[in-house]
């Protein structure tokens, strides 16, 4: 298997050096950019398995890029927030972020996370393989290949958010506690965790749902948490 190529987008060229230095020994491809307008020039080259990226960053910020990036790649996207900046991470994950590490943090943590991220991302499915198809009005989900589609286009999910429609294909009409996603997507636990939960609940509303406001599909099913209802 080929070394997974990560992107480390930040602005302090001590830090980038640090992690790109880590990561390498780690077993990574590593390339760096020093803000949002030099890694816009290096996506527009090659591909990446997954971006890390610093919020605070001159010019163009890391949450506003990351929402720009969602609007063309599903590339996994992990952000570096300040410590105890929780409306950065909310913010973040709104964007379309799948998970956040307050710095300052240990490089081991950071590895841990981007192998859980990386982990999530739906493996290529062979295409002689018969697909196991999931309607949901006008969409369609194919689990095994991790596809969303609407007629003949592809819906873009995130690594998260398609790691979420496999949790649910996996008992559709049961529903699934906050807690036990959260432990399933491979977070620690606690209360901020299962808030982030909500936010990839509601981005992958957007995307399944005629009116998100009232789903359909993606139902709360109170006191229980989230349960997928297909046609």
């Amino acid at each position: 298997m080929d070394e997974p190529h990560l992107l480390i987008v930040d602005d302090d060229e001590r830090i980038r050096g640090l992690l790109q230095k880590f990561l390498i020994r780690s077993g990574f491809l590593v390339s760096t950019a020093r803000d949002a307008a030099h890694a816009r020039r290096v996506l527009g080259g090659l591909e990446f398995d997954l971006i890390v990226l610093d919020i605070m960053m001159p010019g163009e910020d890391g949450v506003t890029l990351c929402r720009s990036l969602r609007e063309t790649i599903n590339t996994p996207i992990m952000l570096l927030t300040a410590k105890g900046e929780t409306e950065d991470r909310i913010n973040g994950l709104e964007a379309g972020a799948d998970d956040y590490l307050a710095k300052p943090f240990e490089p081991k943590e950071l590895l841990l996370r981007i192998n859980a991220i990386l982990r999530r991302v739906p493996a290529t499915e062979p295409a002689m393989q018969a697909p196991k198809v999931m309607h949901l009005g006008l969409l369609r989900y194919d689990i095994e290949r991790g596809e969303l589609w609407r007629g003949e286009d592809l819906v873009r999910l995130t690594a998260t958010e398609n790691q979420l429609m496999r949790i649910f294909s996996a008992g559709t009409n049961n529903a699934v506690s906050r807690a036990s996603m959260v432990e399933q997507l491979g977070r620690s636990g606690g209360q901020a965790q299962e808030r982030a939960v909500d936010v990839q609940i509601t981005r992958l509303r957007r995307k399944l749902e005629a009116d998100p406001k009232q789903p359909r599909y993606l139902q709360t099913v109170r006191g229980a948490g989230y349960m997928l209802s297909p046609d």
